[in-house]
């Protein structure tokens, strides 16, 4: 069995505990550029896609691997790179980490054939994971308790700022340059932050030094990419396909077995106790429902304003901006970090997320009514992500001892790319059910449907179809949020009443 907690030491060096590290602020900094550069890359090849197309001659397959190789490597590695930087040193794989993303930012920049290019976005999502994980562990390092939940909310709000500003980033580019240079512009800022975090970042590991769970490691790294290829592979193959279906078996089989494993050995990757830990638990199921939300409603809406407002890519982008600024103001400026200690952190994270839940109501109510209303719907999205995402990671952290941070960095990591692939294939596969069920022409898509119309008025039809379909999409997404917001502050609350008696 593990050994309790109580008995390892602490991974921060007791120097720093008092007031935290000297340059903690700029050694902030430093982690949030490297994050950025990992998040743009989450979204920032979508608006290449004409391009690939056209000069490397890439088929449907050839991109969606492009695609989906930087995610379901980065997803399936974060449990297995956190331990690695707890058992080795959060600098080392920090380090590692950019060294690694910067190569393959420069392989995919050069990169001349759709084969190359795919690998290329693999080793990128190797050095994305080992980045992800870290940098919320080294930022628990290194700032006091008091000072966590503001960093973790500027860590959160950059985040935020990258998934917002890939699509804008890239349609810069690419109206300016070849589609090449939305990988090399990585490159100078990971060798910056690389810099940086040699003569900056302190080393720290957990001191007591588990031995390695290999095996803990290949099958977390299984299961967890089967997984999420299972949820990404869903809506385009089916959910009933074969592929799908054995996808998510293996899933299902490796996780088992990864769970099993992880129960029985004395040096675990991840300790099964921490599942009986209320706050854990309530963290982890607040924090999936943020992303389901979040992620299913943001990747209607770029659909909504597209295909039915016709905008342009860039043009969706930047009127999906403001969901982003709320939560950058609000956490740069400490605001949220501010009113999440004033309510406590259950009150924090179960409150916005039901204003959460309301901005995506009024998306759903009021979207087809013009902008007007997706605005309210974002900026009330954004000012409850703002409240609950960092109080949420901050909740998830503090439940995991300080010596498995860079375990709990994978963990936060995990949660949030499962959250948001699963709010992508449920919400959009109850958007599709609704638009086949009202459409009067039989095709699977928006613009399938509309190229198969016979004049304006079964135009009309189509389009109050996606627009019906996306309503009841948005609304069964703010309800699983709503009910998420209320369990998860619910589990929180009871643990805290756990603690005090």
């Amino acid at each position: 069995m593990t050994t309790s907690h109580q008995e390892q030491a602490p991974a921060q060096p007791q120097s720093e505990a008092p007031g935290g590290h000297p340059q903690r602020w700029l050694i902030l900094g430093v982690l949030c550029l490297a994050v950025l550069t990992v998040v743009l890359d989450n979204t920032v090849l979508n608006v290449a896609i004409p391009s690939l197309t056209r000069e490397l001659g890439a088929a449907t397959s050839d991109i969606q691997w492009m695609i989906n190789a930087y995610s379901l490597v980065q997803s399936g590695l974060l449990l297995t790179a956190g331990s690695a930087a707890d058992r080795y040193g959060r600098k080392k794989m920090l380090a590692a980490g950019l060294a690694l993303f910067g190569v393959g930012s420069l392989v995919a920049g050069l990169a001349d054939s759709t084969g190359q290019l795919i690998a290329a976005r693999a080793g990128m999502g190797v050095g994305g994971a080992l980045l992800m994980t870290t940098v919320l562990a080294v930022a628990i390092q290194i700032f006091t308790p008091q000072e966590q939940p503001k960093a973790i909310g500027i860590w959160a709000a950059v985040n935020s700022l990258g998934f917002a500003a890939g699509p804008l980033l890239g349609g810069f580019m690419l109206n300016h340059f070849w589609w090449g240079a939305i990988f090399l512009i990585n490159i100078p800022v990971a060798v910056l932050a690389l810099v940086a975090v040699m003569v900056l970042v302190p080393e720290s590991k957990n001191p007591q030094g588990d031995r390695p769970d290999l095996l803990g490691a290949v099958l977390s790294t299984i299961g967890m990419a089967a997984l999420v290829y299972a949820i990404i592979s869903g809506p385009e193959h089916g959910w009933a396909s074969g592929r799908v279906l054995l996808t998510a078996a293996v899933a299902v089989v490796v996780l088992a077995a990864f769970a099993y494993w992880e129960s029985r050995i004395p040096y675990p990757m991840i300790d099964m106790h921490f599942f009986r830990n209320r706050r854990f638990m309530g963290a982890v199921s607040g924090g999936v429902l943020i992303t389901f939300g979040m992620g299913g409603s943001l990747f209607l809406l770029t659909q909504h304003m597209q295909f039915v407002l016709g905008y342009e890519p860039l043009e969706a982008g930047l009127r999906t901006a403001p969901l982003a600024l709320m939560i950058v103001a609000l956490n740069f400026t400490g605001v949220a970090a501010k009113w999440a200690a004033r309510l406590g952190t259950p009150l924090a994270i179960g409150l916005g997320m039901a204003v959460m839940a309301g901005g995506l109501a009024a998306i759903a109510t009021m979207a087809s009514g013009g902008y007007a209303g997706t605005l309210l719907g974002l900026v009330l999205i954004g000012t409850g992500a703002a409240v609950a995402s960092p109080a949420m990671s901050h909740a998830i952290m503090s439940a995991i001892p300080p010596e498995k941070a860079g375990v709990g960095g994978g963990i936060n990591g995990t949660v949030a790319e499962f959250g948001t692939g699963l709010g992508v294939a449920v919400l959009g596969a109850l958007l599709n059910s609704r638009f086949a069920a009202l459409i009067p022409v039989a095709a699977t898509s928006l613009p399938a449907a509309l190229s198969l119309a016979d004049g304006e008025a079964e135009k009309g039809r189509i389009l109050d179809a996606f627009s019906s379909g996306l309503e009841t999409s948005l609304l069964v997404g703010a309800l699983a949020v709503l009910l998420g917001g209320l369990v998860a502050g619910a589990l929180l609350r009871r643990a805290e009443r756990g603690d005090s008696a």
